[in-house]
């Protein structure tokens, strides 16, 4: 029997840069109806996703000639909402699909964390993800206090002190712990809750959990780390793993480069999956998913690629000369704390340390990752079946994809369900029904 692909559905960008405008989007409804959820996360069900995923950040962009204003006004990374009270409402109007919330680790603390997700592990009866990141963003790192973003290795450094924690607090009250004996009026066995007295480089913290374990004892670990540290932070702490590899030769080498560090960390490498990044633009005929893909490159103007390519490379790019060398402004950005994982290296590593490119030619590249034109595989269901399962056994057929910020909401999204899931089904490569309720038994089946 052939391997079985895991599919989650990213939810974070259904109105946000240009999107919420396209043809296909809705008309009568605005962010951040419930509604809206609740709708996307009854069709995420009847396809039977693994998981729906939320990314987050609190900062509006203002790296963009220092000003929040070019994305401001046209809607680049914001707005935006804690999505936890959202979550306890979706898990509400369904049954089986899985939950992931994001939380930086820069920046929060782990005790809140900890008892925040066991919270909603218990609303939505063990379905809960914890996508665990680091920060490059200044506009959220100022909301918290900081002035500059803290150091590349130290970001990771905290992330995994900060996850060390929270297990530690998940595991402070035993799952056999609480009694409720009516006739001794006992409620839990002492014994079985204990405090972590956690005093480390980062975080000092007493514990125990005052909480009722969760259904899963903790929510599902998943980070995203593309660098070498961030990939290294993933063999430490994570269940599974997204990424963002566009061709099977990217998938392939951070699918290498993750089993080297979990056995490095003396851990199976079979049992934590990648979920690698899609946006599928489907449709019956070839040409009519092509010409949706090409509209993309439309959605936003100039002034807000610059926008969200500062906010989130960390780099203001309206300073940019005429021509430059993307090699040097890729070290210059890496020196600077920001991730070295960006448009700008993938330049830089395309045309060689000696190449220069113009402000224009650079620009026409940005728009494509902005609107995630460069993520998109267009075609019929047939096509893109092909294209998922080619990359699904060339990168080790442990994981499945993540499909990736809908162009249009909730017309890709039902696109995807209706047209595309069918024929994998069809070719036995993903599920017909659920068999669990946990999401950690979902997500390793």
């Amino acid at each position: 029997m052939k391997p079985l692909m895991h599919l989650a559905c990213d939810m974070s960008y259904t109105h946000l840069d240009g999107r919420w405008r396209v043809p296909g989007s809705w008309v009568h409804r605005r962010f951040p109806d419930l509604g809206m959820f609740e709708e996307l996360a009854r069709t995420a069900e009847r396809g039977c996703f693994d998981m729906m995923f939320f990314g987050d950040g609190t900062g509006i962009p203002a790296t963009w000639q220092g000003s929040e204003a070019a994305a401001v006004r046209w809607g680049i990374g914001w707005p935006r909402q804690d999505m936890s009270p959202y979550i306890s409402a979706l898990a509400r109007v369904t049954n089986h699909l899985g939950f992931g919330l994001t939380y930086a680790s820069t920046f929060m603390q782990p005790f809140y964390v900890a008892r925040l997700l066991n919270s909603l592990d218990h609303i939505s009866d063990g379905r809960i993800a914890f996508n665990v990141i680091t920060s490059t963003r200044k506009s959220d790192a100022e909301n918290y206090g900081f002035d500059e973003l803290m150091e590349h290795g130290a970001r990771y450094d905290r992330m995994e002190e900060f996850v060390d924690v929270c297990k530690a607090l998940w595991d402070s009250v035993k799952p056999d712990a609480f009694i409720w004996d009516r006739d001794s009026g006992v409620v839990a066995d002492a014994t079985k809750v204990a405090a972590i007295h956690h005093v480390g480089k980062f975080f000092k913290v007493r514990g125990p959990l005052n909480t009722v374990p969760s259904p899963q004892g903790r929510p599902v670990l998943i980070q995203a780390g593309g660098s070498p540290r961030g990939i290294k932070a993933s063999a430490h702490f994570a269940d599974h793993v997204f990424a963002t590899g566009l061709s099977l030769a990217q998938k392939l080498r951070h699918r290498q480069a993750l089993d080297s560090a979990l056995v490095s960390e003396g851990r199976d490498p079979s049992r934590v999956g990648i979920l690698f990044n899609l946006t599928p633009m489907v449709a019956e005929s070839e040409k009519e998913a092509i010409a949706a893909r090409e509209r993309m490159l439309d959605m936003i103007p100039q002034e807000a690629v610059g926008a969200y390519l500062s906010h989130n490379i960390g780099y203001d790019f309206s300073t940019l000369p005429e021509r430059f060398s993307p090699h040097e402004l890729a070290q210059s950005i890496a020196a600077s704390q920001n991730s070295p994982v960006s448009l700008v290296s993938a330049l830089a590593e395309k045309l060689g340390p000696g190449a220069s490119i113009t402000r224009e030619e650079f620009f026409r590249e940005g728009v494509k990752v902005a609107t995630g034109y460069e993520r998109v595989v267009a075609g019929t269901p047939a096509q893109v079946a092909d294209f998922m399962e080619e990359h699904f056994d060339g990168a080790g057929a442990r994981g499945g994809f993540m499909i990736s910020h809908p162009h249009a909401t909730p017309h890709d999204l039902v696109n995807v369900v209706d047209l595309l899931v069918p024929e994998l089904q069809r070719r036995g490569r993903f599920r017909k029904q659920y068999r669990h309720k946990l999401l950690r038994d979902t997500l390793t089946e």
